[in-house]
């Protein structure tokens, strides 16, 4: 496995260039979902430890719904999407047409709604990636959890066995027009994938 920590300035670039796309994309594509105006600050982008990840959205205490899926192709990868408990709830108030604030907790149809939130995000994110090194990478029917930040990566990391020691972290916030969303997406590579990613970026 090659040592993802030793990116360089133009590769660490190029990867937020992709992300800030596939993020703009996102957040068209929820604009409409929900027929409200959202905004995106610029994605952050950075090669994090994995037993860090819990640290971006609170802390491994953090209550948050995560949906994740599973990327299948040249350089297969993990998909992990989080959304604060109040931000989550938030989306299925103005989804389901209920005043905000309604939902205290998620059902079956709520729980079918976010993950196809997370499917379209993550549809988005991936297409900026193909445009950018045309690796097509397809994605898994998501699964979704509410639980403590720390133990939704845990279970996601038992179940996966090997992978990358090395998260991606593209975070991006969005903003609706009359609050805010903020979700925190994460692409960990399979060993050896964010090197294919690399090469066929053309910044190696």
């Amino acid at each position: 496995m090659t040592d993802e920590l030793s990116l360089t300035p133009i590769q660490l670039d190029a990867l937020r260039e992709i992300g800030n796309i596939g993020a703009g994309n996102s957040a068209t594509a929820l604009s409409q979902i929900i027929n409200k105006r959202i905004d995106m600050n610029v994605p952050k982008v950075a090669l994090v430890p994995i037993e860090t990840v819990p640290d971006l959205v609170g802390g491994p205490d953090a209550i948050v719904v995560g949906v994740f899926l599973r990327v299948y192709g040249r350089a297969p990868s993990n998909i992990l999407f989080l959304l604060p408990r109040n931000s989550a709830f938030y989306l299925v108030d103005t989804l389901m047409g209920r005043e905000h604030g309604t939902t205290t907790r998620l059902g079956p149809m709520d729980e079918s709604a976010l993950k196809e939130i997370g499917n379209i995000l993550s549809g988005a994110y991936l297409n900026a990636f193909f445009n950018f090194t045309h690796i097509a990478m397809l994605p898994s029917i998501p699964a979704l959890a509410m639980d403590m930040a720390g133990a939704i990566l845990n279970v996601v990391l038992v179940q996966l066995g090997q992978m990358g020691d090395q998260a991606l972290v593209i975070e991006t916030e969005f903003l609706a027009e009359d609050d805010g969303i903020n979700g925190h997406f994460f692409l960990v590579p399979d060993p050896g994938s964010l090197t294919t990613i690399i090469q066929a970026v053309g910044v190696e």
